[in-house]
């Protein structure tokens, strides 16, 4: 079987080659066997742990849950109980974050809104951005 080299295993899992290199060095990903020449050799399962990887970063995962998350795929057999709460925490974490988002919108089309295109020494946006106090959700 042909081995991978950390080019075609970064362009195939869709991760940079630094990347690849830093999961290596913090044990997200195991070190690859070597060539004579000293050159990583990749495995397709190694390719599918660095897409596994990327997915996981693209959804918001910390690397401590990923790492977590790699350790339950290495066991199947074992309960599914710690993905699913470390799942829930990271929806969690994103409702949150939708409800801190929301309420920075509005407080945004509250300050355009009240801008009534004069002159800066009258305008709504500088105000604002002045006095924090003047702020609907003053708690940012």
């Amino acid at each position: 079987m042909k081995k991978i080299t950390i080019g075609e295993a970064a362009r195939q899992s869709g991760v940079k080659v630094p990347t690849v290199r830093y999961y290596e060095s913090i044990g997200l990903l195991a070190a690859p066997n070597r060539s004579e020449g000293n050159q990583r050799s990749f495995e397709p399962a190694d390719i599918s742990r660095l897409a596994f990887i990327r997915h996981a970063r693209e959804l918001g995962f910390e690397i401590e849950a990923i790492r977590t998350l790699l350790t339950l795929q290495d066991d199947p057999n074992q309960s599914c109980a710690s993905a699913d709460a470390i799942a829930k925490a990271r929806l969690i974490e994103v409702e949150q974050r939708i409800r801190s988002l929301m309420a920075l919108k509005a407080e945004l089309e509250t300050m355009v809104e009240g801008c009534g295109h004069g002159r800066v020494d009258q305008c709504r946006v500088i105000e604002v951005l002045a006095d924090h106090g003047q702020c609907r959700h003053s708690q940012h």
